[in-house]
């Protein structure tokens, strides 16, 4: 998952793979509740492991739940229905998850006990009222701690017999689902008899609702319908565990993918997305985006629990949709409209403005900084499609929403080729911490960006490396160390450096399974880094980088490392033989005086004897060594920017890398 304030996405020239998607959100979020209600211990498989289902678990084990994580599966002892008595108040915050604020709002008004649900300031944005008074009208006692209608609340416990039950509940529909689900999740509490919920005016996104009674089916709650407009919970409902139950894949983070195989070309010789964990017999309404993604164009197939997409019609298909029954993934086909033959129109999308930000204004104003022409309403969207030479790279502001920052990664595919920087992109944690992983695990890119860092030994180029690759989310390469692994590697598997084993070791070197990460050398998941660090060590380093057939294979093993979303390299030829086309090249330098005492400090503090003389003396002599060497000599390349950073703190050679890359970026920085 990226943690940096932005994460640049390069120019994407085609995609194609397999990708496995996490749990749905709307069916994780339930399941927890509904098991966390119910009798017995259910087992869950599959369930989402992100931002809104971890705020949910807080809650439940703050109430008392019995909660065992063994794997990839979780267990819950529910509570039957009842608390264990309490006379202190429980604060419970929840974040910016609509799933767990509103079906706690209701469950906790019915379970008894003292309460303050709050969560981030958005949700306190996010009204709340529809419900609250639905809850009010049976003789519920909850007040709003802030502005009314919205959270924070707080919630008194009322005695089920005091409850007026009997005449129809109100709620209205046209506002969000998840009015109307939290008041069918919690009112088998106390259904002593049958309960009716009436819903006034339209209810939007019904699809929701019948995930909803899916699962309530699941946990022994049959409730009947009556249209869209009256739901009868029996008599006598109780919640009981079906034992084990497994959570589909998110069908809304389905939709980013089955977008992407609608608009890239294939690569790396295959064509097509395969999406794995849900098919077209999903229980969840945004499955429904696949009808949607057929009419723009794309090829689909499915099976029990897998779809492959491929481009079809090129450009897209214009669309003009009422997109009520498919509200989240609706925001993905706005961002397909770009690559449209005409304008796109989505309409009856009301609820995207009451979600985790106004996403109709959101959208709008974000598809504008692309270069698209764009009309919005209390309603609709209208996004026209843009011609090669419209596109304009942009800083996109994700509101700190999820959907808004990956619908906007589908626009780094652009036939203009200029990049996408996405603002804030851990805000995908909410649903999907790892997506743009899986994103990058299946898209190419027409060039991966490199910022190369040279110098000679003892220059801080390392620490600087790692440090800005950190703050770009870009891989690292240590290239200092792989000879130092490679000898260690021909050690452990019993070979000498010598001519008769140059072949074996060569093999070694090609596939050494590398990893730099947090200031450790991972091989194989193995942290070698003291390792590699020996004298023996660095002898055997220096036999193995005399034979030829090892430095071809680093070489290459080095290249690789240039991957998606990019890479930071730092070492002694990376401008000049590894990488001459990277983007910036830097060449760090520090005088021989000042690189003995840094060295002195950091050999002192390790307890190993030296003196400052001497250490100047090998550097001096390393650099001569280095720079004149026949085999690429240690020299800055003819395009690259020197740093002196003898008195500069690593902190300033850091704030001047990353200037020097804003500089060649075309974004405005962040």
């Amino acid at each position: 998952m990226f943690s940096t304030t932005f994460l640049d996405l390069p120019p994407l020239a085609g995609a194609a793979g397999t990708v496995r998607l996490p749990g749905s959100k709307s069916i994780s979020n339930r399941v927890l509740l509904l098991a966390a209600l119910a009798s017995g211990t259910t087992t869950i498989h599959d369930l989402l492991d992100s931002d809104d289902t971890r705020v949910m678990l807080d809650a439940l084990r703050a109430l008392g739940c019995g909660i065992d994580p063994d794997g990839n599966t979780l267990r819950i002892t529910g509570l039957g229905g009842q608390l264990k008595p309490s006379e202190t108040l429980l604060p419970l915050f929840l974040g910016n998850a609509g799933t767990a604020m509103r079906p706690l709002t209701a469950a906790l008004s019915l379970l008894g006990g003292e309460f303050e649900l709050s969560g981030v300031p958005r949700m306190h944005e996010r009204p709340i009222g529809d419900l609250v008074d639905a809850l009010t009208q049976l003789g519920c006692r909850i007040d709003y701690l802030g502005n009314p209608g919205y959270p924070p609340l707080r919630i008194h416990p009322v005695p089920h017999g005091d409850l007026a039950l009997d005449a129809p509940i109100r709620v209205r529909g046209d506002v969000s689902s998840q009015f109307l689900t939290a008041l069918l999740l919690a009112l088998p509490l106390a259904a002593a008899g049958d309960i009716v919920i009436e819903v006034v005016g339209e209810l939007i996104s019904k699809p929701y609702i019948e995930i909803t009674l899916n699962l309530l089916a699941r946990f022994g709650i049959q409730v009947r319908r009556d249209g869209w407009e009256r739901f009868t919970i029996p008599a006598g409902s109780s919640y009981s565990s079906p034992g084990d139950i497994h959570v589909e894949a998110d069908a809304s983070s389905a939709s980013y993918f089955i977008a992407l195989g609608a608009i890239a070309t294939g690569a790396s010789g295959k064509d097509g997305i395969r999406i794995e964990g849900v098919g077209a017999d999903s229980i969840q309404g945004d499955i429904r985006f696949i009808d949607a993604a057929r009419q723009m164009g794309a090829l689909v197939d499915s099976g029990p629990n897998w779809l492959e997409v491929r481009r079809g019609a090129w450009p897209l298909k214009a669309i003009d949709l009422d997109a009520n029954h498919i509200p989240d993934a609706a925001m993905t086909l706005a961002v397909m409209a770009l690559y449209a033959d005409g304008p796109s129109t989505l309409r009856n999308i009301a609820s995207w403005r009451v979600k985790e930000t106004d996403r109709i204004d959101a959208m709008a104003n974000e598809l504008k900084k692309l270069g698209a022409a764009v009309e919005a309403g209390p309603d609709f969207i209208r996004v026209h499609p843009l011609a090669q030479a419209g596109w304009r790279p942009a800083s996109i502001h994700t509101y700190d929403d999820h959907r808004v920052a990956m619908c906007f990664s589908l626009a780094a595919f652009n036939p203009a080729g200029v990049p996408v920087r996405i603002l804030d992109p851990h805000c995908v944690a909410k649903t999907f911490p790892d997506y743009f992983e899986t994103l990058f695990s299946v898209a190419e890119a027409a060039e991966v960006p490199v910022i190369c860092i040279d110098g000679p030994t003892a220059s801080g180029k390392g620490t600087l490396a790692a440090e800005v690759a950190r703050l770009l989310g870009y891989h690292y390469l240590d290239s200092g160390s792989l000879y130092r692994v490679t000898g260690l590697a021909m050690r452990r598997a019993g070979l000498s450096a010598d001519a008769q084993h140059e072949t074996q070791i060569a093999a070694l070197a090609a596939a050494l399974p590398l990893q730099f990460t947090e200031g450790k050398v991972l091989l194989a998941g193995e942290d070698v880094s003291d390792d590699i660090r020996t004298e023996a060590a660095g002898m055997d380093a220096s036999r193995v980088s005399t034979l030829p057939a090892v430095r071809e294979a680093l070489l290459a093993l080095q290249q690789r490392f240039r991957q998606l979303p990019g890479l930071v390299a730092d070492g002694r030829d990376m401008g000049t033989v590894i990488f001459p086309d990277a983007t910036l090249k830097v060449f760090l330098t520090a005088s021989a005086a000042q690189r003995a005492e840094r060295r002195h400090k950091q050999l002192i503090s390790k307890g190993i004897s030296t003196t400052l003389d001497s250490l100047r003396s090998d550097l001096e002599a390393r650099d001569a060594r280095d720079s004149s060497r026949s085999v690429a000599p240690l020299k800055p390349a003819q395009d690259a920017r020197h740093l002196d950073n003898s008195q500069l703190s690593i902190e300033q050679s850091i704030d001047q890398v990353l200037d020097w890359w804003q500089q060649v970026q075309p974004f405005k920085p962040a």
